[in-house]
């Protein structure tokens, strides 16, 4: 038996959940068609989804093409959710992403395949809705080739493509994929210079060995309403993407927790993706978050597209139970590679308090509920007692609040979103308070602490130039501890980052000293120290591209640089303008917003995170 797990990608309202209720149509997982618009589709369980039309958490459906068992996960297109979409391209073997013949190539298409391209997972390209009026194909398809990647390979047309008598039909002729293979193919290559024909098996194995490799991409023109398209997809999804062999293998599991969701019951069920080895339920295992472990015991498990079955093996996809302190991004077995996230962090935050008072507390609770199935859903106390939440948008605020509503019971409101800055220290300060010998003494504890400037991305470290034994662990626990939870609001209110606390002076009083007196000197200490040094405040930035047409260089050039942006280059392309440069990252929404009336409609945009750079803005608390 072989597996194959692949992720059906999109800009939001391209098509992909409508995708993924005809593929299970077609494959006889339902009897019926389940519609976005009536709520009654297979992957968006979720009130909230339903209600909206579109998809926030990551679902799993199977199905099977002779011997090889597909699990489709179905992924959020809207951009507020991209953390749901990342956490998803760490368990796939491939990914189909969807595009409509209507709209063709939107932005966040196009963040989604740069991140693809990167991962080099291999990739079909499906053009949806060949059956609604204004869908193209030849444009269409340069167009792809153009902004997505030149080496896209059609493998099917389309006959009166724009109505619904609209159908597909093979690509019969090898010769033109030949030409974009050949530039990965040397023995095509060759053929070709000779004047020789190849044929449509030696083209179909190139084709299956370039997708593989994340060096060519299939592209397939369909409908997921009328089935047109969906047995060449069908085909491809079998043929050209690679699948994993399920050998046995009695070795301890190992893999990784990609979502985390709650059961009715209020338990936390926890999805892996098997990497090797056998997982059984009931057996103890071995977690790690990072580097550090825990042990658990699963109570129960449900294999995707396989739910008789007892145990996991390499490739599944796997529901457990009976592991509370679960979260995700744990790793089965072994400590997992430190990677870097393959979108940009979120870049608002915004306060949330509970409209009824008294329910704070309560808030505080649901909040870290949601931040373990969501992680980049940091949350943080405010001086006040406020708490704080991180935002990709708007739309996903509006979502917490639903479900804050629905699933906890606290009605929220939030304060208008603002960007996410944070501090690094200017220089090095030092600062020290010791137990009086004599007066009144508010701490029986005595703290030095020295900071300065780690370096960019290294976070906060800790060290000590005290002897270890010259305080009990437990005094030493309490100042380190403090310190981190102290960093969380620097001088101008925002956390602190890639700095270095040293601990200098340590004292103590037997037996008046306890752990307390240390949590409340420390900040006390720190909060000296950090003014003696100074710190600067930054702001994230991303790298951005923009192409707009002659016409609307003046207006687009003339808002990004009142909104903060950089221009570094720009390009003539045929009737339009390249432009790229960096701008804040808490402007971006702003800019995506504004960029079609600025370019009627024919602006295109792309960006990623690029690091940072100093904020001299009353807004930042400079």
């Amino acid at each position: 038996m072989h597996i194959l797990n692949i992720g059906i990608l999109a800009h939001v309202d391209a098509g992909k959940t409508s995708l993924t209720e005809r593929l299970l149509y077609e494959r006889g997982v339902i009897d019926r068609l389940g519609s976005v618009d009536g709520g009654s589709t297979q992957t968006d369980t979720g009130e909230i989804e339903r209600r909206r039309g579109i998809t926030i958490r990551t679902a799993v459906a199977s199905f099977t093409l002779g011997d090889l068992r597909v699990n489709l996960v179905d992924t959020p297109g809207h951009a507020d959710f991209v953390a749901e979409v990342e956490r998803a391209l760490g368990v796939l073997d491939g990914a189909v992403l969807v595009l409509s013949a209507v709209e063709g190539v939107q932005p966040h298409t196009r963040v989604l395949m740069k991140t693809l391209r990167k991962l080099r997972l291999p990739t079909l390209i499906f053009v949806n809705k060949i059956d609604r009026r204004g869908a193209r194909e030849g444009e269409l398809l340069a167009d792809i080739r153009r902004r997505l990647a030149p080496s896209c390979v059609p493998l099917n047309t389309v006959r009166g493509i724009g109505g619904p008598e609209a159908v597909t039909c093979p690509v019969t002729s090898p010769h033109e994929a030949a030409e974009v293979l050949a530039e990965h193919d040397d023995e095509l290559l060759e053929l070709l210079v000779e004047g020789g024909t190849p044929s449509t098996k030696q083209v179909r194995a190139a084709l299956a060995r370039q997708c593989g490799d994340g060096a060519a991409y299939p592209v397939l023109f369909g409908s997921a309403i009328t089935g047109q398209g969906l047995p060449e997809l069908l085909d491809g999804i079998g043929e050209l993407l690679p699948a994993v062999s399920q050998e046995q293998d009695e070795h301890a599991a190992r893999g990784n927790v990609f979502a985390i969701e709650r059961a009715p019951s209020g338990e936390k069920v926890a999805y892996l993706r098997i990497r090797s080895g056998v997982l059984r339920a009931r057996e103890a295992l071995s977690f790690y978050r990072g580097r550090q472990g825990y042990d658990g015991r699963l109570t129960a498990l449900s294999v995707a597209g396989a739910p008789e079955r007892r145990q996991a093996v390499a490739g599944d996809i796997v529901k457990v139970w009976g592991v509370p302190e679960i979260r995700v991004g744990d790793h089965v077995g072994e400590p997992g590679p430190v990677g870097q996230a393959h979108f940009t962090p979120p870049s608002l935050e915004t306060v949330v308090r509970p409209r009824t008072p008294g329910q704070e507390p309560r808030l505080h609770a649901a909040l870290l509920a949601l931040a373990e199935q969501d992680p980049l859903i940091g949350t943080r106390t405010l001086a006040g007692g406020d708490t704080s939440v991180l935002l990709y948008g708007e739309v996903q605020k509006e979502v917490i609040g639903e479900t804050l509503a629905r699933d906890f019971g606290v009605e929220a409101e939030f304060e208008p979103s603002r960007p996410v800055y944070f501090e690094r220290p200017s220089g090095t300060g030092e600062a020290v308070e010791e137990i009086q010998r004599h007066g009144r003494n508010e701490f029986m504890a005595t703290v030095g602490l020295r900071v300065e400037p780690a370096p960019v991305g290294s976070g906060v470290g800790y060290r000590l130039e005290v002897d270890l034994g010259s305080l009990p662990m437990a005094f030493h626990r309490a100042i380190e501890e403090s310190v981190r939870l102290a960093l969380r609001e620097g001088p101008h209110g925002w956390p602190v980052t890639d700095v270095m606390v040293t601990l200098t002076r340590s004292g103590y009083s037997a037996p008046d000293s306890v752990a307390g007196d240390f949590r409340g000197r420390t900040p006390i200490v720190l909060a000296r120290a950090l003014r003696l040094a100074g710190t600067t405040v930054y702001e994230p930035c991303h790298r951005f591209e923009a192409e707009v047409p002659l016409e609307a260089f003046g207006p687009v050039t003339a808002k990004l640089a009142g909104l903060g942006g950089e221009l570094r280059d720009t390009r003539r392309r045929e009737d339009a303008w390249v432009l790229e440069g960096e701008v804040p990252a808490a402007v971006v929404h702003e800019v995506e917003q504004m960029l079609p009336g600025l370019s009627h409609g024919e602006g295109v945009w792309w960006s990623e995170a690029a690091g940072d750079r100093p904020v001299r803005s009353a807004a930042a608390g400079m």
